[in-house]
């Protein structure tokens, strides 16, 4: 096939105007197919806004058309399929795998379609439930500590806004597998070409349901409110584990998921002793702006009907040298209560499929790392996110404190930014109980400086973003695990046969990272099996 490269349309063009653009571009008047590999958009005339496109074309005559073409535009397709490197496994061996998020999903996924009917252990409950409990709980405030926005099947990212970029390198296709197997579950197709992918939670619950079907289908089998509570060791290899206290099962390949929030998986492993270090990750508040604000900055319109509600990526270094930047920005969407944890309390952010509620809300997060969290303990970093999520939870008095940016901004330097783009009146999306409370009282004063700093630096990115009207909430805690289990090449821990992976486990940074690794496990898993087979161990 032949690729064309920086293909621009308006906005609003039809299939019609792109076919005719490439038989142009071609000098041909036929052509077989034309694929789709990339769409951005192009907002660097708006409010004249364009779509940039790279294409695939099969033609007849492939190499005719090709050797008079404009070499700069147009390249012979060299794009990899991703292909797993087991298929048709017949033995026993069975993997069980700990933790249904992205991770332990589509590792199940893999090692299904491969034959090797894994066992898939699940703390929380089945997608269809979780969402009620999490439903109760925004409207109630009872939180279910085992069904919630971090637990379940699906994992944290079910109740987020379903984006599916990833900054991680793909020469072996493993990203396009991930998209692909998502949209054979049930998620749109301009998943796999639109530069900035989403799906939204409301279609990303459907396709989790779909997938545990599938694996179910291939002989895998599943258990949820199943917390691995333990884990039996022999002679350095995994031989079992524990299961809610009392229930024990023969492991010999364990691939270990549990997320970000299994901060009492991560105890029972470090009693055990697993290697594991304290990492850096990052913390910071939610901030909310009406989402027209947004779409006029980036689309020079309040409202782009063929676009739907605008994204931004935000990036600043404050004066003490931390990065200050947005992280999961919800163009359209709500701020949620992501308490895990009584007494607790923490936010992430979340859209639904349209991205059509009033508001765009994003983290603005401020990096920190080990020096920060007050000692060199591996689990260091999780205690550290403890004490931030209690004082987000006194401020708000058990509901997602809420503070307009101007009263935070005079409570740490003393000076207010006015409201002059954001009305007066304007008030937050959220899903939970919410209350106007002190928020700059949650955040260490050096990260509340650095805040500041980055929302100065932003508002001169985007006009109105720092003004003092705008919506801070808090607390963003949970924006990457702050532990890494080590492995090694071949993925596993020190304890053999025990393959940690994803986010909770150090390896990765949201939906498509995690899911990625997931996948590299799984072939990990796969080729350990074959191995010990051959060598007739």
């Amino acid at each position: 096939m032949l690729r064309i490269n920086q293909l621009r349309l308006p906005v609003g063009h039809t299939g019609e105007d792109l076919e005719r653009k490439v038989l142009r571009l071609l000098g041909t008047g036929r052509i077989e197919e034309i694929r789709i590999v990339r769409r951005s958009v192009d907002a660097r005339k708006k409010p004249d806004l364009f779509f940039s496109y790279i294409v695939d074309v099969r033609v007849k005559n492939e190499r005719e058309i090709y050797r008079r073409c404009d070499k700069k535009q147009v390249t012979v397709s060299s794009e990899k399929k991703y292909s797993f490197p087991v298929s048709g496994y017949q033995g026993q061996i069975r993997p069980v795998i700990v933790g249904m998020g992205p991770a332990g999903l589509f590792c199940g996924y893999m090692l299904a379609e491969a034959g090797f009917r894994p066992i898939l252990l699940e703390r929380g409950k089945p997608v269809e439930e979780r969402s009620l409990d999490v439903e109760n709980f925004f409207s109630t405030g009872r939180l279910d500590t085992e069904s919630n926005v971090q637990f379940g099947e699906g994992g944290a990212g079910t109740f987020s806004d379903g984006k599916l970029n990833t900054l991680v390198k793909d020469k072996y296709g493993r990203n396009k597998a991930v998209l692909s197997i998502l949209v054979k579950e049930g998620a749109p197709p301009e998943i796999l070409y639109d530069h900035k992918p989403h799906i939204g939670t409301d279609v990303l619950s459907r396709v989790i349901r779909n997938m545990r079907e599938h694996i179910l289908a291939l002989g895998g089998e599943v258990f949820f409110r199943s917390k691995v509570t333990d884990f039996e060791v022999e002679n350095g290899r995994i031989k079992a584990l524990v299961v809610g206290g009392h229930r024990r099962i023969p492991a010999e390949y364990v691939v270990l998921a549990p997320g970000h929030s299994a901060r009492d998986t991560f105890r029972v492993l470090y009693d055990l002793g697993l290697q594991m270090e304290a990492k850096p990750f990052a913390v910071g508040l939610r901030v909310e702006h009406p989402q027209e604000l947004i779409n006029l900055s980036q689309y020079g319109q309040k409202t782009v009907k063929a676009l739907g509600s605008a994204p931004y990526k935000l990036a600043a270094s404050s004066e003490k040298g931390r990065g200050v930047y947005s992280f999961c920005m919800c163009p359209g969407g709500y701020v949620v209560n992501a308490s895990s944890e009584d007494g607790r309390l923490a936010v992430n952010g979340m859209s639904y499929s349209g991205r059509d509620g009033r508001n765009a809300n994003s983290a603005i997060i401020v990096s920190v790392t080990p020096d920060d969290y007050g000692s060199d303990h591996p689990l260091a970093g999780i205690e550290f996110q403890r004490r931030l999520e209690e004082r987000a939870f006194a401020v708000g008095e058990g509901m997602i404190p809420v503070e307009r940016y101007g009263d935070f901004c005079r409570a740490v330097t003393g000076e207010a930014n006015p409201g002059e783009r954001i009305p007066d009146d304007f008030l937050p999306c959220v899903k939970g109980r919410w209350r106007f409370a002190n928020v700059h009282e949650i955040l260490p004063d050096e990260l509340n400086q650095c805040f500041v700093e980055g929302m100065e630096q932003f508002g001169r990115v985007i006009k109105g973003f720092d003004d003092g009207n705008a919506l801070i909430e808090g607390i963003e805690s949970r924006t990457s695990s702050p532990v890494r289990i080590l492995r090694d090449e071949a993925f596993q821990s020190g304890i053999r046969g025990l393959f940690p992976c994803g986010e909770g486990a150090g390896y990765a940074g949201g939906i498509t990272s995690a899911a990625m690794d997931g996948i590299r496990a799984a072939e990990a898993v796969a080729l350990a099996v074959l191995g010990r087979q051959d060598s007739g161990r």
